[in-house]
């Protein structure tokens, strides 16, 4: 990997196993959307980004080499290997398959508390709607971030979203979610779900913890630990994930239980690399 300054442009080359279509469109995040052709913008950690591809090259377009290397090479999880993790999948033959569709995949190292909210309010909804209300979300109450001449925002602070009412979060337009979203914050804001603590903790453990926010069931629990703990043995499972297993490796429907068990002997303590891989293939196939 080389980095080199274009203007307020950041260069970076040689990348391998990187793609932006499928980091950003395999439903791990909601706040990134392609604004032309492999040119993505959208806000993480504080911070609004846009940034483009081509090749093994991605331009990261008003960022200093500080922010990438602070802020940008991790959230991307670049320090690892996806060769030898493809490698490893790769030894199932349906998952050779699957991941030729997706092999530019990433797990996002993304923010514990802005992926609960965002897991929280995509329960029961489709991605056009999970989009408009968290920008909803942080255009009424997150913070200001001027960038290459336009105004963003980023996702509101707990301290912010734990004194508000329900009647206060209407704006946003997230119905029933709405009671879900102000106890996590009061959660957060009184120490019951502390970041630092809850990272120390076994996958089981933390899943334990997770559970006790209202409006965190089983599979927004796993998204969670997969992307917002960074538990790579955690193996969401929704409907796409669900159809997608039983049509590859059962030719049967079966129940989430078997599915997740199967998952766990089959995949390991790579499960959630799987599942993106997985997800990716349903959608490029429309399963």
């Amino acid at each position: 990997m080389d980095i080199k300054h274009s203007g307020n442009n950041l260069i970076v080359t040689g990348l391998k196993d990187f793609n932006l279509k499928h980091i950003f469109e395999c439903g791990q995040c909601f706040r990134f959307n392609e604004i032309e052709k492999n040119t993505y913008l959208g806000i993480a950690k504080g911070n609004a980004l846009c940034i483009s591809q081509d090749s093994d090259s991605i331009t990261l377009y008003e960022t200093t080499e500080e922010d990438f290397k602070n802020i940008w090479y991790e959230y991307f999880d670049l320090g690892r290997d996806y060769g030898e993790i493809k490698k490893r999948l790769s030894v199932d033959p349906i998952m050779k398959n699957a991941i030729s569709y997706g092999d530019g995949i990433r797990i996002l190292n993304q923010d514990l508390w802005e992926t609960v909210i965002s897991f929280i309010i995509s329960a029961s909804n489709n991605i056009p709607r999970i989009k408009g209300i968290i920008e909803r979300f942080c255009t009424s109450f997150g913070r200001e971030i001027n960038y290459m001449g336009k105004t963003y925002y980023s996702f509101p602070d707990i301290g912010t979203i734990a004194k508000l009412s329900k009647e206060d979060l209407s704006v946003i337009r997230a119905g029933y979610r709405d009671k879900y979203i102000i106890d996590a914050a009061q959660k957060f804001q009184s120490g019951q779900i502390n970041n630092s603590y809850i990272r120390s903790l076994t996958t089981p453990e933390a899943k334990k913890m997770l559970l006790t926010i209202n409006g965190v069931g089983e599979k927004v629990c796993n998204c969670i630990l997969l992307f917002g703990l960074q538990r790579v043995d955690s193996f969401p499972i929704d409907v796409w994930i669900k159809r997608i297993v039983e049509k590859l490796y059962f030719g049967e429907e079966q129940n989430i239980p078997t599915i997740a068990e199967f998952a766990k002997k089959h995949f390991g303590d790579i499960g959630g690399f799987a599942q993106q891989y997985l997800f990716f293939y349903a959608r490029e196939n429309k399963i």
